[in-house]
């Protein structure tokens, strides 16, 4: 049963979908009335509601051509982000929600009414249901005297609490809770503070945490040089001291993501006053020790992040959406959208297995101008934040069933010919979307930022040599569309594939000035693709549980999942097939793999495999066994740098830490939780238990971990 088969059928929009999966549609994507009467009777009543919303964007005279179109995308594996699908076409029911699924705050100054407003921006974004990303490093360190108050600040992570407080009280619309990213310099007089703030129960529950990880602090670990903990000195402070700014010893250039108060150079860098000095790999040990015990904080290498991005010239990327997939700039927002790979399987299971590239290149097209469409009825609560989706017009479209789809293929995640496929998927989507991007530039007219005029300034000459070869001098005028697609480094490796393409965009300009990125894709993954594995990832596993809030629930729920190529190879090929069974006929094939069975390089490989073709980011986890050892861990890391990686993200099963979202029978059952009763007594139970509690039923791991964070009786 070992060996690839012939299927008796191959057609996998047979498969039926799982009580998970339209329990998922039905609480989230489902439209009701207030009083809870569905107006989407079907799945496919939900698609006909957003296709016809997102034509009504056409000219009237092709409006109902396009409604075709969309509908026809969306029935063949074009699945719009979770607030397209929930939103689009609903705003007589939720007049007050957003189709837009990430956001970034507007850069958070360093005075008391900043971070405050910031935090009522924050409130209105969420309300909206969209997720938001803010950076923290902006705020003085802890200890920094704050003239007007007579007093000192209690830093960074103070006013984070704050924020997190914020974000747990504001109902989310559409059924999801907030999602928030905190992200933070590396080379911050308080990063270890902020390094170690996940290992306190309960704090920061409400965001996920990011590094901001620099070329010069790589180098410093891997040359075993001290790191710098600095912090810009205001144009007050330089006035009053006068210090050496030349002195090595007293202050460190860097870039800034404010220049205004501050002491900035004709570069665009920053005068930042060194606070201590470490060892660099004491500093490294710290965060790779904090995310193989709690799986934070993540990893962004923000250099490469602002060097590849396509806006490079305007834009200082300094934090991230919830998921790390999109880096964007002060208010920037951006649409998603994910292409499920899985339905473009011929003959799976087969020798004759393949992929339909001109169907999937077909249905990226049409999807490329539906997204664009969303632009037009974003929805989101502030002017500033319409301002910059409208002006540059990014969306970042990707892909999910990755895992799932090579499976169907006969292929092993992680091997080789996945690593190509993986590749082939990605540059094939991109030189699509930018083909339609062209097309629609010349149908409807550019991203308005094309056709801006900016000047050239020595910044611009640093970043980019060439243009100074080209004859390019500061002070001169250049069309935006100029530095988008011939100074773009994302822009010059499409080049490199189509080089007229990009030559007609330098003329023309792009409808767009960003067009990919790889979303986790988790809930419609599990709903609208019948849990096939989530966007570039493998299945997590082929039969598991997945923890899902449900309202008025004190603990989260644990529901049984199956991989949808579990389905489909028991639907059309050996109905009693299981993993990990000991009996020969109920074997799956070698080729069906689980994240426990990839390797971490090879994670990182399939991530870099994508990336060379995806313009934003990618959400990836590298899933790691509990014991897997720890000096092997750190080495992933570095091994995501060297392979030209924006971030990197890890996932150690550690119960005693935190529940994970999708966790293994296996796990659970070896797993013993002990409660303490207020007696004193101790009851030790198995994760995958069930408790009665407070009038509820939980399993004993979402019990304890509710407990333990503060959670209980909250969601």
């Amino acid at each position: 049963m070992n060996s690839v088969m012939k299927a008796v059928a191959s057609d996998l929009s047979t498969i039926p979908l799982q009580e998970a999966s339209l329990d998922i549609w039905d609480k989230k994507y489902r439209l009701t009335t207030k009083d809870g009467q569905p107006l989407d009777r079907t799945i496919d009543e939900t698609y006909q509601r957003v296709a016809r919303a997102l034509a009504r964007v056409e000219r009237e005279e092709v409006r109902e051509q396009w409604e075709q179109h969309f509908l026809w995308a969306l029935r063949h594996g074009a699945i719009p982000a979770g607030r397209i699908t929930s939103n689009a076409g609903a705003w007589e029911h939720k007049p007050a929600t957003s189709t837009i699924n990430c956001t970034v705050s507007g850069t958070i100054r360093d005075s008391m009414d900043d971070i405050l407003g910031k935090v009522h921006e924050a409130g209105l974004t969420l309300k909206a249901g969209c997720g938001i990303g803010y950076e923290f490093s902006t705020l003085r360190p802890r200890g920094g005297y704050v003239s007007g108050a007579g007093a000192y600040t209690s830093g960074p992570l103070s006013f984070m609490d704050i924020y997190d407080k914020m974000c747990f009280t504001v109902s989310s619309a559409g059924g999801r809770r907030g999602a928030q990213m905190g992200t933070f310099d590396v080379g911050h007089p308080d990063v270890l503070e902020f390094i170690r703030a996940k290992r306190e129960n309960g704090r920061l529950r409400q965001f996920n945490l990011s590094l901001l990880v620099t070329d010069e602090f790589m180098q410093a670990v891997r040359e075993g040089r001290d790191w710098k903990l600095a912090f810009p000195i205001s144009q007050r402070e330089y006035e009053a001291d006068k210090p050496d700014l030349a002195d090595p010893q007293q202050f460190v250039w860097r870039e800034w993501p404010t220049h205004d108060g501050y002491v900035v150079n004709e570069e665009g860098l920053a005068a930042c006053r060194i606070g201590k000095t470490l060892p660099a790999r004491r500093v490294w040990d710290l965060i790779m020790s904090s995310t193989y015990d709690v799986a934070e904080p993540g990893f962004v290498l923000i250099d490469r992040v602002n060097e590849m991005n396509n806006n490079w010239w305007c834009e200082n990327i300094r934090a991230t959406n919830p998921c790390g997939e999109q880096g964007l700039p002060p208010y920037g927002a951006c649409l998603l959208g994910s292409v499920n790979l899985t339905c473009f399987v011929r003959e799976p299971f087969s020798r004759q297995a393949r992929f339909d590239w001109d169907e999937y290149r077909e249905v990226v097209s049409v999807f490329t101008r539906m997204l664009d469409n969303v632009v037009e009825v974003n929805g989101l609560p502030l002017p500033r934040q319409r301002e910059e989706i409208t002006r540059k017009r990014r969306h970042g479209m990707g892909f999910l069933g990755l895992g799932s789809t090579l499976t169907l293929l006969g292929i092993r995640y992680g091997s080789k010919e996945s690593v190509q496929f993986t590749e082939d998927v990605a540059r094939e989507m991109a030189l699509a979307g930018w083909e339609t991007g062209l097309a629609l530039a010349r149908e409807k007219g550019p991203a308005p930022i094309m056709e801006e005029e900016f000047t050239v300034t020595r910044e611009m000459l640093r970043k980019r040599p060439e243009m100074a070869r080209d004859g390019w001098q500061p002070g001169a005028k250049i069309p935006g569309r100029v530095l988008h697609a011939r100074y773009s480094r994302y822009m010059q490796r499409i080049a490199q594939a189509a080089p007229q393409l990009v030559e007609q965009l330098a003329q023309q300009g792009a409808r767009f000035t960003h067009h990919s990125s790889i979303a986790p894709t988790g809930t419609i993954s599990l709903s609208l693709a019948n849990n096939a594995s989530n966007g570039i990832e493998p299945s997590f596993a082929h039969h598991y549980f997945r923890n899902v809030i449900r309202p008025g629930k004190k603990s989260k729920e644990k529901i049984d999942v199956f991989s949808f190529e579990l389905l489909a190879y028991r639907e059309l090929v050996n109905p009693r097939a299981m993993p990990e069974s000991q009996h020969d006929e109920e074997r799956l094939p070698d080729y069906f793999t689980a994240a426990d069975q990839v390797t971490p390089r090879q994670h990182v490989d399939i991530q870099a495999a994508a990336q060379k073709w995806i313009d934003s980011s990618i959400s990836k986890t590298a899933n790691v066994p509990t014991d897997f050892p720890y000096e092997q861990f750190k080495g992933i890391y570095l091994y995501a740098y060297e392979q030209g990686l924006k971030g990197c993200t890890t996932f150690r099963f550690n119960p005693e830490a935190f529940q994970g979202v999708l966790v293994k029978g296996q796990d659970l059952e070896n797993t013993t939780y002990v409660f303490t009763l207020e007696d004193g007594n101790e009851v030790r139970v198995r994760g995958d238990e069930e408790i009665e509690y407070d009038g509820e039923k939980h399993s004993a791991a979402n019990l304890f971990d509710a407990l333990k964070e503060g959670y209980y009786g909250k969601f």
